[in-house]
């Protein structure tokens, strides 16, 4: 073949060798990137695994501070709690998600006095602590009361604060929630405290074994959240979750799920000069664990790529319950 016909361009060179590829690559993947989520119950010396999350536990206090402690040293910056909270202490009014000495407040201590300088991210949602597992009060017809919810989650969000929570994370997409939230950060001293606001979550089929995890699924039953998660259909409506978020005093954003919802991440990341946070959900999680334990897919290669696709998108970091293998593997 003659140079006139030949490509001058070959886009090989540059693959051929590995020096080439790590000092071309476009998105590069660290520990500093993951946030771990966890799950705590009562009790003490416990832990309980989750059947539809192989590898992932519910861990007491002090069971949850050794986990928190080798992540720490990991290399991975924070962590995400998520309770698992007691039949008995469940509600209409969802009132033990404020209370002072509830499992979240004390978890938070724990962790913030054995390591200050791991962050720590809570949830701000009623739905482990409602009787029913939506994440809002219901009025007698059964329907979502936004306004009265977003009293509720501003108790929530500041007993957290007081605590010692370094970032709340609004995840239950009421209209309006992070304004009152910041609002009252604000008022009563917590102006360093930051929000992350799931802005973009929607009403997905991948929370499954999350559910499973924190005991919601049998309280909701077959109650659906699609009157304030979003539809999984749409895109623009993101834009705009998020465009408001941000005006109402959001730090950082969420995007969530992860994977099936890249292209909204990229959209974000197009559209707002602000952090962006994505979710690898529980349901994408348990699908590569299921298909490595079978033996069809190779778990490490596929879990890096996975995370390396979030940072493509133009997420800044990506709470993972892969993030401890992770970041082992990272290293």
């Amino acid at each position: 073949m003659s140079i006139g016909q030949f490509p001058f361009t070959r886009m090989r060179r540059i693959r051929l060798k590995s020096f080439a590829r790590d000092l071309c690559r476009e998105s590069m993947l660290t520990a500093n990137d993951l946030i771990l989520p966890m799950f705590v119950i009562e009790g003490r010396g416990k832990t309980e695994p989750i059947a539809s999350m192989p590898g992932v536990c519910r861990h007491s206090i002090d069971v949850l501070i050794t986990h928190a402690k080798k992540a720490h040293a990991l290399g991975i910056p924070a962590v995400a709690i998520f309770p698992v909270i007691s039949k008995n202490k469940k509600s209409l009014d969802a009132k033990a998600a404020w209370d002072a000495k509830g499992l979240v407040p004390e978890a938070i201590k724990a962790i913030k006095k054995e390591i200050p300088s791991l962050g720590v991210i809570t949830d701000i949602a009623l739905d482990p602590y409602t009787s029913h597992g939506q994440d809002g009060l219901l009025n007698r017809s059964g329907e979502i009361m936004n306004d009265e919810t977003v009293d509720a989650l501003v108790k929530q969000a500041l007993c957290h604060a007081k605590a010692g929570a370094d970032i709340v994370a609004p995840s239950d997409m009421m209209d309006g929630r992070i304004g009152a939230i910041r609002e009252a950060l604000e008022s009563h001293g917590f102006k360093d405290t930051m929000i992350l606001a799931y802005s973009a979550k929607y009403a997905s089929s991948f929370y499954g074994p999350f559910r499973d995890a924190v005991g919601s699924k049998a309280a909701l039953g077959k109650g659906s959240k699609h009157t304030y998660q979003m539809d999984p259909a749409n895109g623009v409506e993101a834009l705009r979750e998020i465009a408001l978020d941000i005006d109402e005093g959001a730090d950082i954003v969420m995007v969530k799920p992860g994977l099936p919802y890249l292209d909204i991440i990229r959209r974000a990341r197009d559209a707002f000069q602000i952090p962006i946070f994505a979710y690898n959900v529980s349901g994408e999680y348990s699908m590569i664990k299921a298909a490595s334990q079978n033996g069809w897919l190779d778990e490490q290669s596929v879990v890096l790529e996975s995370l390396t696709a979030f940072k493509r998108a133009g997420a800044n970091a990506i709470l993972t319950y892969h993030a401890m293998e992770a970041a082992k593997w990272l290293k």
